[in-house]
């Protein structure tokens, strides 16, 4: 079996341990597989494996990988995760079924506008700036539930959750904490938080969609 594989399983056992540890049987996560930078030469193991779920942060990278592949494997769910320009949203949406990186008023109308030409609806998570970092992206935890308002119901997206990138060298678990406290306020069923070197902790706090890069593809070159 390819390592890139054996990664994958060995993923899968250790969060079937944790939530049999959190006595929560019917609880079943996405991993989402981040291969950005990473060849179909890598990816492909996965696929033929059966894996659904891959993330991408660039549109033009995504664009030149995966068109003849989604066309091939329609069951494939691909992910953009990373920051989504306005001018970029009519690939997003020709190519991808889930954006996690919904973060402001521009973007939201856009999103909103292609999907009336393409006829499409596509899953959208807003980022929220849990640490209120002013170099990140994201949506401050105060004015959350109003954009969540003007997003769903002004503008009739398919927002299915909330996504994070907690502060680097903090206690991540008390922004994930606060994340799930934000989900439950606004009544969203999903939540996407938790990389490589912390996804275990954000099953803690109901994370359903793990964003995991190199504890599967190995460090970027």
């Amino acid at each position: 079996m390819h390592k890139i594989v054996d990664n994958l399983l060995s993923i899968q056992n250790g969060i079937k341990l944790k939530i049999k540890k959190l006595n929560q049987q019917n609880f079943n996560p996405n991993i989402v597989a981040v291969c950005k930078t990473f060849s179909m030469n890598h990816i492909s193991p996965l696929i033929n494996h059966g894996h659904i779920h891959f993330g991408e942060n660039k549109i033009q990278e995504a664009l030149t990988k995966w068109t003849n592949i989604k066309q091939d494997f329609s069951q494939i769910k691909l992910h953009m995760i990373g920051k989504l320009q306005s001018n970029k949203v009519k690939f997003a949406l020709s190519l991808f079924d889930y954006i996690h990186s919904l973060d402001n008023l521009k973007l939201a109308e856009k999103i909103a506008k292609e999907e009336l030409k393409q006829n499409k609806k596509i899953k959208i998570f807003i980022q929220v700036n849990i640490g209120e970092e002013e170099q990140k992206n994201g949506v401050f935890p105060n004015k959350l539930e109003s954009f969540y308002k003007i997003c769903s119901q002004d503008l009739g997206l398919n927002i299915i959750g909330l996504m994070c990138l907690p502060p680097i060298n903090k206690n991540v678990e008390s922004y994930f904490a606060k994340m799930l406290n934000l989900r439950n306020t606004v009544d969203l069923p999903d939540l996407s938080m938790g990389m490589s070197e912390d996804y275990l902790n954000a099953l803690n706090y109901q994370a359903n969609y793990l964003r995991i890069g190199s504890k599967i593809f190995g460090n970027r070159s």
